[in-house]
């Protein structure tokens, strides 16, 4: 099911536009895999790799609880990713559900959201041996997010002829 995207502001101040703009690519990460079976969704449309529509939604999720909830918030969260895959996350696992991958998604962003609400940019990170700050970390998963909708429209495009924002 699309969600509404809400531009960001262009002429806001530092956190409007940075929380802004990472929201709207938040939305365009579930907009791009709606209407997705679980067939499609967990298919390899570009056979010279691994990579899912899923797997890389799967893999935002465990990124953004990293970011903001263990290493900024410093909170004792569950570790997003195991022994064998220390920073991916991408396999699809038994069980998984598009639906359940999208929503964990929302669920983690909104965690972030009230994290980074809550917090001045200038807020250093409260994980062990961190030394970043929330500005830093809200611009990382900017970029993180951004590079990750780029894989997504190759392969949405791949998988059923879908482009577009």
């Amino acid at each position: 099911m699309l969600i509404e995207r809400v531009r960001p502001p262009e002429a806001g101040d530092e956190r409007a536009v940075l929380s802004g703009l990472l929201d709207f690519l938040r939305a365009t990460v579930v907009n791009k895999v709606a209407g997705l079976t679980d067939e499609q969704a967990f298919g390899r449309p570009i056979h010279s790799t691994e990579l899912t529509p899923a797997g890389l939604v799967k893999h935002l999720t465990g990124v953004e609880r990293f970011w903001f909830s263990i290493d900024f918030a410093g909170s004792d969260a569950e570790w997003p990713w195991t022994e064998d895959d220390p920073h991916g996350n991408f396999p699809i696992r038994p069980g998984d559900t598009l639906a359940g991958i999208i929503s964990a998604y929302q669920s983690e962003c909104a965690r972030s959201q009230e994290i980074t609400a809550a917090s001045s940019l200038d807020a250093t990170a409260q994980g062990p041996d961190m030394t970043f700050n929330l500005r830093y970390a809200v611009s990382h998963l900017i970029e993180e997010t951004a590079r990750h909708l780029g894989h997504l429209d190759l392969l949405r495009e791949a998988t059923d002829g879908s482009v577009g924002e």
